[in-house]
Order: C-alpha cells, then structure tokens, then sequence
C-alpha cells in the first residue's frame, strides 16, 4: 500500500529532516507541515519530530502544544490515525495531552547523546515487527528525557500493556520504570526518547531504527486490507 506520512516542522525542529529522510527510505509520500499550517490533506501517519521547538523556551514542549498543526495532530490523533513524537516530540505529546505523565531533567543533569539498547516490551502498532523481549540499538540526544509518571499512572501504563519499549543495561535519564516509550490507552499514539530516524542506515551505525518505521507500516497493512 502506499503510504503518506507528515512530518511537523516548529520553530527550533533540528531533527525533522532526519524524519524527512527516514519516510523517504521507507519509500512513503512524504508531507511537509509548518507549525503554523493545518493539515490540508488526508495522511497515514504524523510524525512530531525532535528538537528545541520554539527554543524550549518556558517548558519543553509547552508553547508547541497550542500550534496550530498541533490542532490537526490531535484531530488525526482523535479519529484513530498513527502518531509518533521522538524526543522533543514526546514532551509535546505529553504537554498536549495526548500521552500521560512529563518528561523532566536527567538524572545528574547533564545532556546523553550515545547508543543505548532498547527492550521491546509489546507488538502494537509501533513494535509489531519485532517480539516481546528483542533488543534493538537506538542513538540518544536529550537533556530533558527523564520521564516521570505517579505511582497510579505506572500502573495504569503496565496493566494497559502501553510501554512499548523500555532501556536495557543503562538508564540514561533515570526515567521511572526504565521506559524510553509509551503509548497511549488505544495504542495509536507514541512518544519515545530515542531516535530511529537515526538509526535507518547502515552508514549511520545501524538499521535498528527500520523495526519501528516497518511496524507503523505492517499495522497501516492491516488496517487496510
């Protein structure tokens, strides 16, 4: 099937080119859209990419979450459609409500940009393309990833099967639980930390990456057939 997929742009976004080239390798139709813009057209998928969007400025997230493009994001979101927020992505979910709990400073307060291995924790929507308990190698570039949920809520994410994927061997960030991404109650909404638009290549230091981007594709299949 042949899939379109958008990818917000935001004042500070230094990581949706990343996301550009990543929905190219999957040979999608790629739509741009500016923060500023609804969504004109009918698509697949919306990514909400990585970066300081309007310079992280107030709280991470905060400002992005009353865009207009957010609007659309929510709207698509509402009606069942696939979307994924990476890093700085994964704050505005959280901010715009539409994924629980925050994401906070690291542990020790400094920036982590390295691989880490990742533990697929369920075969949703946006991990059905490995099984429960594979590791996979993503890269890392945040300060602010240390996600954060009450007691209550971590149980509702664990009872709901809603981590998606969690840190093996190091916690970078001191995220409770270890959880590196969650996904909404319905499934169709993912926030995570690390980057698998980075990990797409060989070149770049490992294809890891693809599982993620071949889920979102084997669900969009069955939907569709």
């Amino acid at each position: 099937m042949s899939i379109k997929a958008a990818v917000v742009t935001f004042p500070g976004s230094n990581c949706d080119q990343d996301m550009h080239r990543a929905v190219k390798l999957m040979d999608w139709k790629l739509v741009k859209l500016w923060h500023e813009d609804a969504l004109a057209e009918k698509v697949d998928v919306i990514f909400v990419p990585g970066g300081f969007s309007y310079g992280d400025y107030l709280r991470c997230g905060a400002l992005a979450r009353f865009s207009r493009a957010m609007k659309s994001v929510a709207e698509h979101a509402k009606r069942g459609g696939i979307v994924m927020g990476v890093c700085n992505g994964f704050q505005i979910l959280c901010e715009a409500g539409l994924l629980p709990g925050a994401l906070t400073r690291n542990a020790g307060l400094s920036f982590r940009c390295q691989w880490v291995t990742l533990g697929v924790e369920n075969t949703g929507v946006f991990s059905n393309a490995c099984e429960v308990g594979t590791e996979i190698r993503i890269p890392i570039a945040h300060g602010e990833g240390r996600y954060h949920i009450d007691d209550d809520g971590l149980a509702c994410l664990r009872d709901g099967n809603q981590i998606v994927y969690t840190y093996r061997y190091e916690n970078p960030n001191g995220s409770v639980g270890n959880i590196a991404g969650i996904a909404n109650a319905e499934g169709n909404v993912l926030g995570m930390m690390p980057h698998p638009e980075r990990a797409m290549e060989s070149l770049m230091g490992g294809t890891d990456g693809r599982h993620v981007f071949r889920s979102i594709e084997n669900a969009l299949s069955r939907v569709g057939a």
